[in-house]
């Protein structure tokens, strides 16, 4: 089985985003943690990634154009805008997907999910709760924090190898 991309915070920096997509090919999905902000940024994840490929999303705090956002994620059959939680089954995996630190560490200490992801605070971050992964890709933006980070996980092993981009 193919890996699983995780990304968060673009904050529309698809600058970055670009720098990210080589990355995402050969993913058996793509999961977005919120903080796309504008349309247009989700718009080019889903061209830069195979229709083969789903994408599923939630929004953060700084996504405000969300029906357009929804809209444009409609225009796509591979991609999945679910609001501000998501719960998959992707790859053998039990998955919860927010945008928020708080909420996902609730989940993550409490459920039987296997992995557990989130943004919001743009640092890059692994932690084993149990058996649940609770993982934050850290931002693809990069300026909050000058780490411009991608995560991508092995779902049979859920190890984890990060992904830094140039940031310039």
């Amino acid at each position: 089985m193919s890996f699983l991309a995780v990304l968060s915070d673009t904050h529309d920096q698809i600058w970055q985003l670009d720098k990210a997509l080589p990355h995402l090919q050969g993913a058996a999905a793509v999961l977005h943690a919120g903080d796309w902000v504008a349309p247009f940024t989700l718009k080019r994840l889903a061209q830069g990634v195979a229709q083969s490929t789903p994408i599923h999303g939630v929004f953060g705090n700084n996504d405000g154009e969300r029906r357009l956002l929804a809209r444009v994620a409609a225009g796509f059959p591979h991609v999945h805008l679910h609001g501000e939680f998501a719960t998959l089954e992707l790859a053998g995996l039990r998955i919860a997907l927010t945008h928020y630190p708080d909420i996902a560490r609730a989940i993550a200490a409490e459920s039987g999910f296997h992995l557990v992801v989130y943004g919001h605070d743009h640092q890059a971050h692994a932690e084993w709760l149990g058996d649940t992964l609770l993982l934050n890709p850290g931002e693809v933006f990069g300026g909050l924090t000058g780490r411009s980070t991608l995560a991508l996980v092995e779902p049979a092993t859920r190890q984890v190898r990060w992904v830094t981009l140039p940031w310039d």
